[in-house]
C-alpha cells in the first residue's frame, strides 16, 4: 500500500476443476469487484491509480480490459506526495505507520460512494466529507431503496435511504 506499486491481481476460480487462475495482473491495490447486470464484463477498482477497469468476459471484446472511469474525486495532494517521495515513504514506514497514515489519508476521515452508469458516467454521489456519520467506506450494497455501507473504521453498517418520502 505504501509503495503504490501495481502488484495486485484479480483471480478467477473454477469450482468444477478446483483451479484458480490470474484474470488480471499488475493492478494498483485492486479492490471492489462487480459484475455487470448481464455478466458480460466485470469492473475492478484500483485504489492507487484512482480508477476502475472494465474487463470483458463475453462477446467480441472478451479478454480485453479498458478504463471504465477515472476517479479524481479521491485524489489527495498529501497522498500524491507520499507516493512520489522515497523519503516520505521511509519516514512513514519507520514511524507508527498505521496511525500516521490514518492522519494523512482523507479516506479514513470521510466517506464517499459514487453511483456509476454502465457507460462510466457518474449518476450521483453520496458524501460525508467530515465522517460525522460514517468514514472509510469499503463496500456499498443497494437493497429495497436503501444503500447499505460497510466500513473498516466502524462497528456498524450504515443505512442510507435512497428515496425521500
Amino acid at each position: 500500500m505504501l509503495e503504490a506499486k501495481p502488484h495486485g491481481q484479480l483471480l478467477t476460480y473454477d469450482p468444477s476443476s478446483n483451479e484458480t487462475s490470474i484474470l488480471l495482473d499488475g493492478l494498483g491495490f485492486a479492490n471492489g469487484v462487480a459484475l455487470s447486470r448481464d455478466e458480460d464484463y466485470l469492473v475492478v477498482c484500483e485504489t492507487w491509480k484512482f480508477r476502475c477497469l472494465k474487463h470483458w468476459l463475453k462477446g467480441g471484446s472478451k479478454g480485453e480490459t479498458e478504463i471504465f472511469i477515472k476517479i479524481f474525486l479521491f485524489r489527495s495532494d498529501v497522498l500524491e506526495f507520499v507516493h512520489n517521495s522515497n523519503a516520505s515513504k521511509h519516514l512513514l514506514a519507520l514511524a507508527a505507520f498505521p496511525k500516521l497514515y490514518k492522519v494523512i489519508n482523507p479516506a479514513y476521515r470521510s466517506a464517499m460512494v459514487i453511483n456509476v452508469a454502465a457507460d462510466g458516467n457518474i449518476i450521483r454521489k453520496f458524501e460525508d466529507p467530515n465522517g460525522k456519520v460514517i468514514s472509510f467506506v469499503t463496500s456499498a450494497f443497494e437493497f429495497e431503496d436503501h444503500l447499505y455501507l460497510g466500513s473498516l473504521n466502524s462497528n456498524f453498517n450504515g443505512k442510507l435511504p435512497l428515496k425521500i418520502e
